[in-house]
This record gives C-alpha cells, structure tokens and sequence, in this order.
C-alpha cells in the first residue's frame, strides 16, 4: 500500500512539473501586445529595447481605473473578474472619478488587501 502511494505521489509530482513547464514555455494566445507585464519585457542583455521603448511598455501595463472598461479592469486586474470590474465601473459611474487608487476600496467587495495587490497596475 506504501509503496503505490509513493508511486502516486511522484507521478502527480512529475505531471504537475511537466504541465508547469509547458505552460512556461508557451504564451498565453489570448493576451494582448498591449497588456504585457514586466516579465515578459526583454532582458537588459538584448539591444532591441530602448529607454523610450521600455517607457511605453511600462505603461502598457497599467490600466486607467477612471476609464477603463469592465474588461479591461478584469483583465488586467488580479482576483478581480468581470462582476467585481462591473462594481467598479458602476460606482465610478454613481459617484464620478476616483481621485486616488485608494478610493477603490470603497466599492463593494474591493478590500483592502485587494487594492494592495493591484497598486502596480493601476493609475489616475
């Protein structure tokens, strides 16, 4: 019995391992040019990246929650789906722009560790 738990457990090791890194390996199809996080910017060894080239990348990823769409704030957002990023576009609505990113905790479902996690991808 030991001995085909054991066996169990180093084949779902070896699956989960060999799963990771195909998923590694291969880019998300659904992800656009525009969204493209830090990972994913060239490496500092390559001369295809300039400064002013880094500058707009770095601004790729971040979405303005002022005018961004339900999707968009889903999207890009992380841990927030399409009905949290509808809260936040209706109240956006409701109550006019936010004047700081903190504000987003005021919206229903939006706590406080939440808005931490996003503070780098979102602006004014």
């Amino acid at each position: 019995m030991k001995h085909g738990i054991k066996a169990l457990m180093i084949t779902l090791t070896l699956a989960c391992a060999g799963m990771s890194q195909s998923a590694l390996a291969t880019a998300p199809a659904g992800k656009s040019a525009a969204v493209e996080t830090k990972a994913e910017a060239p490496v500092a060894g390559q001369h295809k990246a300039t400064a002013p080239a880094q500058a707009k990348e770095d601004d790729g990823t971040r979405v303005n929650i002022n005018t961004a769409s339900a999707e968009d704030l889903a999207r890009v957002m992380n841990g927030v789906g399409l009905k949290k990023a509808q809260a936040i576009v209706s109240y956006r609505e409701e109550y006019g722009p936010f004047k700081t990113v903190d504000d987003l905790k005021q919206v229903p479902g939006m706590g406080s560790s939440l808005v931490e996690r996003n503070l780098s991808v979102l602006t004014i």
